[in-house]
């Protein structure tokens, strides 16, 4: 493609920026959970992506890190090692985690021209319990648990803009895919507008065993990722260690009966010398 197409491009996109009233040229959501893989599209891409810059921000205001710099990646950033720049231009971030939330911004740039910004919101999933920061724990029945699921976005945007602007919900659902509610008396859900965060408290039963909760996050009634905990039941430990303890025991008992026999035979054999020894006496 020529110069003078690049720069035919670039105009098409200002314009279309100024006619949708934005200051970039599209604005996606992307949703994932912690530990998956994404791809974040660039909607701007040109032909190549040797004009392609991407960099990201925490939050609104705060300082930009540039990622990949004209097509070639940053290697003095936390995250260089799990980046790559996709055949369309597109970010791929590999083994996502809570902290990589935020803004990435897709930007060309053409014969020192700076084209418009296509934005990436990404949020991330994240589950964890309060016996346990990943996503599954072993607990005793009986015992009760509380399931924490949060959606990590702009901190400088309360859950109430997410919830009123993108129309995005979180909610509980059980292994059968059922909505968990607060009128079901099992189970506590607390769940806070200005942090998207909702919690589980239910107490365990002995067929928890390997059941799995999961936190659905929706975009106007659309499920775009979730979550997954599993419990797992402490019997089967509880067990091993009954047989181990079982076995220590027959070993002590080995043990001592050893000791006794062998005290008895140093018994015997000192009445056998003495009496040994009393017999040479009368002889002499």
């Amino acid at each position: 493609m020529s110069d003078e197409c690049h720069l035919c491009l670039l105009g098409l996109i200002v314009l279309s920026s100024l006619l949708t009233g934005t200051s970039g040229v599209d604005v996606t959501h992307v949703f994932i959970s912690s530990g998956e893989n994404v791809r974040l599209p660039c909607n701007n891409a040109l032909h190549d992506c040797t004009s392609t810059v991407w960099f990201y921000n925490r939050f609104r205001d705060s300082a930009a890190v540039e990622l990949i710099g004209l097509g070639i990646k940053k290697n003095d950033t936390e995250s260089h090692e799990r980046l790559s720049l996709g055949s369309d231009c597109s970010l791929n971030i590999n083994n996502i985690s809570k902290e990589d939330y935020g803004i990435y911004s897709c930007r060309q740039h053409v014969n020192g021209e700076q084209g418009p910004d296509a934005r990436v919101f990404l949020h991330i999933l994240h589950v964890s319990s309060s016996s346990s920061s990943s996503s599954q724990t072993e607990i005793s029945a009986g015992r009760s648990v509380t399931l924490f699921c949060q959606l990590y976005s702009d901190p400088g945007v309360s859950c109430d803009y997410w919830i009123s602007s993108e129309g995005i919900q979180l909610f509980w659902v059980n292994q059968a895919g059922v909505k968990l509610t607060r009128s079901d008396s099992r189970y506590q859900i607390l769940s806070s507008s200005h942090h998207c965060i909702i919690t589980l408290n239910t107490t365990l039963l002995n067929e928890d065993h390997n059941r799995e909760w999961r936190c659905n996050v929706t975009q106007r009634d659309q499920v775009k990722t979730s979550a997954t905990y599993t419990v797992t039941s402490s019997g089967a430990i509880t067990v091993i260690q009954a047989k181990v303890t079982v076995a220590v025991s027959v070993e002590h008992v080995f043990f001592f009966f050893l000791v006794q026999t062998v005290s008895i035979v140093f018994a015997v054999c000192s009445i056998f010398r003495k009496i040994s020894q009393t017999r040479s006496n009368l002889y002499c």
